[in-house]
């Protein structure tokens, strides 16, 4: 055929208003595109319904305990076999796999970023993700790494797998339509959207500008899931119900396409005849989703001194070590401030993980001036931070009423590697180079006589 053809679960075309999501984090979900396109009572019938091959798509090693197996059914037009054919070597200079050390000579240093500029050239997704930092070793699945992304043009025939790590998107400008092979998800500012290691995808943009930027997270170790609230109890944070996976939809389309893949840190670019996203119905718990960082529901102190910011976890991904993550997702969303004879902002402190922060949207509290949406800071294991002379001051003399602390969503990528910088980071024209200068107005107010300064 000569056009594209999208199905949808309801057996329509697909269009934005139209999409639809199952609930829930973890479930085992099922969802077909075409009626009875979904074998029932078994996986792998001798022949399956309207012509389609089945295949497992797993997430897991087969015996993975069932708490943590994660394997899909796939019903598609073709077997993947089909969708790849001979690899050839290709290049995303800009895109950066741990390890990935002495890149640059910058010095270490806490460091701060204004907004990556927009293009000049013409760029799909794939084209313009460009790392900041990476940690760990992605041939041993530890670790992480840092993006920023910008682009202005569709991924219209060509897709892409990440064979390294599972990619959590952060959009900060311009919302994207996310078309995998299980289904598609609209993801706009103030929504993430997840796609597991291995999924073939591609990006569009979605709606009317001119640039589109955001942030990723490379999760090279184990999968993102929900943190364990402990005595929180049942509730609050990120609920299950709030994480939306889509349906299945299949795009029929018989032109050339091309299939990028990133494996082990390199790029490799086969040329087949039509598209890979051909799943008419699946069934299974590794699926894409998205998540409205809206619906988190923050808990915080009512009588005094500031938590952790570990209470604003959304998703981490786990190593071995008992509460010691690979990598945490983390927000600082809209939310009351009503602690009593207490310092408000974030306290000053040395940490053993490493943080990497966005901004998208609103202010900081900790950072009203200089840290812009769209920006990025990165504080390395054991560097020290905090509220710059601004916040501190304003925090340690306002008057401490019930402050609805509003219209700002903050991120944080933190992980118990030390983060590397990457050349293009080191080099970025963005790059504030009076960082430091925030906290040269901290002086000494001790004199050696008590009471309060």
């Amino acid at each position: 055929m000569d056009q594209t053809s999208i199905q949808t679960s309801d057996g329509e075309a697909a269009t934005a208003n139209k999409l639809k999501y199952m609930p829930g984090f973890g479930n085992d979900f099922e969802t077909e595109s075409l009626p009875g396109a979904l074998p029932q009572g078994q996986n792998s019938p001798q022949k399956c319904n309207y012509g389609l091959y089945a295949e497992q798509l797993s997430g897991s090693p087969f015996t993975a305990p069932r708490g943590t197996n994660e394997r899909s059914w796939l019903y598609r037009i073709r077997p993947s076999v089909r969708h790849t054919r001979r690899f050839s070597n290709a290049s995303y200079p800009l895109w950066k796999t741990a390890p990935c050390l002495d890149e640059h000579s910058l010095p270490l240093g806490q460091l701060r970023w204004d907004p990556i500029p927009a293009p000049s050239e013409k760029l799909t997704f794939l084209e313009g993700v460009r790392t900041v930092t990476t940690a760990g070793d992605a041939t041993t699945q530890v670790g992480m790494s840092a993006h920023a992304y910008v682009f202005n043009e569709d991924m219209v025939d060509d897709y892409f797998f990440n064979a390294d790590g599972e990619l959590l998107i952060v959009p900060q400008l311009g919302a994207i339509k996310v078309f995998t092979e299980m289904g598609i998800m609209d993801v706009e500012p103030l929504e993430i959207c997840l796609i597991p290691r291995g999924m073939m995808f591609k990006i569009l943009k979605g709606g009317e500008q001119t640039v589109w930027r955001g942030y990723i997270c490379e999760n090279y170790g184990a999968k993102f899931t929900l943190p364990d609230r402990g005595p929180i109890g049942a509730n609050c944070l990120a609920n299950p119900r709030d994480f939306k996976t889509p349906v299945a939809a299949f795009e029929d389309k018989e032109t050339p396409c091309r299939v990028h893949v990133k494996w082990c840190g390199k790029f490799y670019v086969t040329d087949i005849g039509h598209s890979p996203l051909d799943v008419v119905a699946w069934h299974g718990n590794y699926a894409p989703f998205k998540y409205d960082l809206r619906t988190f529901s923050p808990v915080g102190a009512i009588s005094f001194d500031h938590p952790d910011p570990s209470i604003f976890s959304v998703l981490t991904a786990p190593t071995e070590d008992a509460g010691t993550a690979n990598v945490d997702f983390v927000i600082f969303p809209p939310r009351w401030l009503v602690a009593e004879h207490t310092f408000r902002p974030p306290w000053y402190h040395r940490n053993i993980m490493s943080e990497f922060m966005g901004l998208i949207h609103g202010q900081y509290d900790a950072k009203e001036e200089g840290f812009v949406p769209g920006g990025m800071s990165l504080h390395n294991m054991m560097l020290p931070h905090g509220p710059d002379a601004l916040a501190f001051e304003k925090a340690s003399n306002t008057e401490l009423k019930p402050v609805k602390l509003d219209h700002t969503m903050a991120f944080m990528f933190e992980t118990r590697y030390p983060q590397q910088l990457t050349k293009y980071a080191a080099e970025l024209e963005t790059l504030q180079e009076n960082y430091l200068e925030c906290w040269d107005g901290l002086e000494r107010k001790f004199d050696g006589t008590p009471g309060l300064k």
